[in-house]
């Protein structure tokens, strides 16, 4: 493990919940947290390129802990039964968390980890954003290049609020992410955050000329697009169409490819490539038949 600190940190965990423990392992090696009466752990979804194996990173996902099976996503509930003080507790929590099950994986080497701040963290944060993660990461010894922090989409009227934390993050040395509504939404996010990626909901995305256009914008500026939600055939045959026109490679997201999981995998299960395939052949051989 190439992060002495976080190796520090992980020998003094116990290996199982006491009463006043924050974070402690499981029998498998995982970080899970308490909040309130919940045990939480982390849960990855690669980020990969369309019609293919590689994959460029995760996002980390806060889940119920499960000796079973994944755990189920508890952040509505929690977040609805919980103030700003305690809800910016828990999203430091969950980022931590992550943080420390994404790089203990020898498969975590050469990935970005992708963290989403809570909407309530933007105003409920008076201080410079991302100092005290800052801190956690140079404890641990973890690497805060290979870190993005993903915004969440505000209302309008508090969009200078999402320029002053964008501001700090990136003064704290962190890459930020920006999750727009749509391919116009992302061209004045582009200008006014400036932002290292642009998250797409592939469900909102118009007609392919706007998303053309953005791409190309993109490109020259070095600011990656992902596609995310990608869930049925129909989204990414849309994304091929695109990917098409504009001879780029796309980056994608969705449980047409994978369900957020524990452990790391960089790359797809050969059955299940060969299921699509089959899958893609039939449905071509039904279009030729009908």
């Amino acid at each position: 493990m190439p992060c002495h600190g976080l190796e520090q940190y992980l020998s003094r965990l116990h290996s199982n919940t006491q009463a006043d423990t924050q974070v402690w392992l499981d029998n498998e090696g995982r970080a899970q947290g308490r909040y309130f009466n919940s045990k939480l752990t982390s849960a990855f979804q690669p980020i990969r390129l369309l019609d293919s194996d590689t994959v460029i990173g995760y996002e980390g996902f806060a889940r119920s802990y499960s000796e079973s099976d994944q755990g189920l996503c508890l952040w509505k509930l929690l977040d609805h039964a919980a103030n700003d003080d305690e809800s910016v507790e828990l999203d430091r929590l969950c980022r931590m968390l992550h943080a420390i099950n994404f790089f203990r994986q020898p498969e975590s080497e050469t990935h970005d980890l992708y963290l989403s701040v809570h909407a309530r963290l933007l105003a409920a944060v008076e201080g410079n954003h991302g100092t005290a993660f800052n801190r956690v990461l140079k404890v641990l010894d973890l690497p805060r290049e290979r870190i993005v922090l993903q915004l969440p989409a505000i209302v309008e009227h508090q969009s200078w609020l999402l320029n002053y934390v964008a501001d700090n993050y990136r003064r704290n040395g962190f890459r930020i992410a920006v999750n727009a509504a749509d391919a116009y939404d992302a061209f004045s996010l582009l200008d006014r955050l400036r932002p290292e990626v642009i998250k797409l909901d592939v469900r909102q995305l118009p007609q392919d000329i706007p998303v053309v256009q953005l791409l190309s914008r993109c490109e020259e500026r070095g600011v990656r697009v992902i596609f995310k939600r990608v869930e049925t055939g129909e989204s990414r045959e849309a994304l091929q169409r695109i990917a098409s026109r504009t001879g780029l490679l796309l980056h994608v997201q969705g449980f047409l490819w994978d369900l957020p999981k524990a452990v790391l995998a960089d790359a797809v299960p050969r059955l299940q490539a060969v299921v699509r395939r089959q899958q893609e052949e039939a449905s071509v051989r039904n279009s030729a038949l009908g």
